[in-house]
């Protein structure tokens, strides 16, 4: 029994032992060690820095895209009014041009001796022109 006893008190004071140093820390570090865990630290701090700029970066590249996705918007919808009005212009002029010429079918007969007339008015320049040359011939 006392064999017994003294295993069981070696366990706990083993026990204790453990439980004393997993609670208290150990605070001998390898240098080793020591010099990854600085290797490691400054990169995570030069990798944070970077996240940060890339996330500002992200910040204002997202602003453009959306400014210019409005004016995108901006000018589709001006485009789309700009073709509403020249389709409209179109089908005006289309109407304006039919309207004029039907009175121009049913005027016809009428313009035929206004242009005979028209036809007779230059000749009487030219007869102007040969005004000058008959003086010539009478020398």
């Amino acid at each position: 029994m006392t064999r017994t006893m003294m295993v069981r008190n070696l366990v706990v004071a083993a026990a204790m032992t453990v439980v004393s140093v997993g609670l208290s820390g150990c605070d001998y570090w390898p240098p080793a060690l020591q010099t990854q865990i600085e290797q490691l630290r400054s990169e995570l701090q030069m990798v944070t820095m970077e996240k940060t700029q890339l996330q500002t970066q992200l910040a204002s590249i997202t602003k453009v895209k959306d400014d210019l996705q409005a004016q995108v918007d901006d000018l589709s919808r001006a485009s789309r009014d700009k073709s509403v009005m020249i389709n409209s212009l179109q089908n005006s002029l289309t109407a304006s041009q039919g309207r004029l010429a039907k009175p121009a079918k049913a005027a016809t007969p009428k313009a035929a001796p206004a242009q005979s007339t028209a036809k007779v008015k230059p000749k009487a320049p030219a007869a102007k022109k040969k005004a000058p040359a008959k003086t010539a011939r009478t020398r």
